[in-house]
């Protein structure tokens, strides 16, 4: 077996036990049977039975540990291929028993499941320990009625729903709902050899629209619930892909029918603080011939669209690799027509008389940091000096030119 390594949230095991060694089920048990025997030993090791026995607590842990791999499918796979080294320790996603958690990390674990968060709440085990002593009370719930009522955080109602042959026959829905969005569980129960009930199914409260429900379906035909917790990890991963991930979360009921006789079923209070507000009702689909004709033709259509699903999921990664790659070809193009274009205008900006000239005045050292002069400019200033006695020549040509326009002034006011 693969060598122990420390699980977020849990104390480490020096060894870890094959799972299924753990639970004491054999490697080809079904899933029932798998649930069946965590459900018995959470109970035996819970740390509200055990507050004393330090080694209960890590029993306890081991075999939540041991459910979370083999209550999967693919986890379970996983490791049925390659041990502990295939499972990706870090994603196990544990339960949590509110009754044992205390007021301030009630709050912390409240507050993450108002951002989003999803957290697993487990049963209490004082709920589950009643049950399985047959001194829970049950309240009595006719088909085709229904019963209102307020239960406790981690407490429960139970209630009997007695069926017929034709009812039985026919098929049997026990749903809950609550206006008031509370959070809770529905649970069934089947008879146990001393009286007792053991927890046979267990399905949490989702929210549609503006309420919270949750139901169970005993139709005679596969029915599948969805498991929102993978849904939310999947995008708390990889919100881009999460999508694939939304029908992952289906999975198989585990009973699929009901024999004529009286059943257990209970709700159980989920509110991290306050009461769970909630309605149950149970119901023959006799009369509900089309629409559960209807919901066998959905479910078919979700499985298939599933499959659709993991198929396009591969074609969809092949194009995103491949868009990826373009969308890099495009930058780097773009970047290299730009440093081109830009060369070239630097090309073109080196045919010019300035910057020729600019080049000399620079590379003879006459100035610095004066202003330079074009070609033209330079001539003139250079045209005094070279003529070596145009200085005396220009003044004495002003000073005649003066002298003459002084005389010719003189000689028009004597004309006049």
């Amino acid at each position: 077996m693969g060598s122990g390594s420390k699980l977020e949230g849990t104390s480490a095991l020096p060894i870890r036990r094959d799972p299924y060694e753990v639970l004491c089920v054999s490697r080809d048990s079904t899933d029932q049977e798998i649930k069946t025997a965590y459900r018995k030993l959470a109970l035996k090791y819970h740390p509200d039975k055990n507050t004393n026995n330090p080694e209960a607590a890590e029993q306890f842990k081991e075999v939540a540990f041991s459910y979370s791999i083999l209550s999967d499918p693919e986890k379970r796979r996983q490791y049925d291929n390659a041990g502990f080294e295939a499972i990706d320790a870090e994603s196990m996603d544990m339960e949590i028993d509110l009754s044992n958690l205390g007021t301030v990390n009630t709050m912390f674990a409240a507050l993450f499941s108002k951002l989003g968060v999803p957290i697993k709440t487990t049963i209490s085990a004082n709920v589950l320990e009643e049950a399985l002593n047959g001194t829970v009370t049950v309240r009595p719930l006719p088909i085709g009625t229904s019963v209102s009522g307020k239960v406790e955080k981690q407490c429960a109602h139970f209630f009997g729903v007695t069926i017929n042959e034709q009812q039985a026959e026919a098929g049997i829905v026990v749903r809950v709902t609550s206006t008031a969005q509370s959070k809770f569980k529905l649970l069934y129960f089947e008879q146990d050899a001393n009286a007792g009930y053991g927890l046979a199914l267990q399905e949490d409260s989702e929210k549609t629209g503006k309420i919270t429900s949750a139901g169970m379906y005993f139709l005679h035909f596969q029915v599948y619930r969805m498991d929102s917790t993978l849904n939310a990890l999947a995008m708390a991963k990889d919100p881009e892909a999460a999508f694939f991930k939304r029908l992952e979360g289906l999975q198989p009921c585990e009973v699929s029918e009901l024999k004529a006789g009286t059943h257990i079923f209970a709700v159980y209070g989920d509110n991290f603080f306050k009461t769970a507000t909630y309605t149950i009702e149970a119901l023959c689909v006799g009369s509900y011939e089309e629409t559960t004709h209807k919901l066998r033709e959905i479910e078919a259509q979700i499985l298939r669209k599933r499959n659709e699903l993991r198929q396009f999921e591969t074609e969809y990664r092949k194009a995103l690799a491949r868009f990826q790659e373009v969308t890099n070809r495009y930058t780097q193009e773009k970047q290299s027509v730009d440093e081109l274009l830009k060369e070239r205008d630097s090309i073109h900006s080196s045919f010019t008389v300035t910057k020729t000239a600019n080049n000399a005045v620079g590379g003879s050292g006459l100035s610095n940091g004066s202003s330079s002069k074009t070609l033209g400019e330079d001539s003139k200033a250079e045209s005094p000096v070279e003529d070596g006695g145009s200085d005396g020549k220009d003044k004495s040509a002003k000073k005649k030119w003066f002298n003459l326009n002084l005389k010719g002034s003189g000689s028009d006011k004597k004309l006049g």
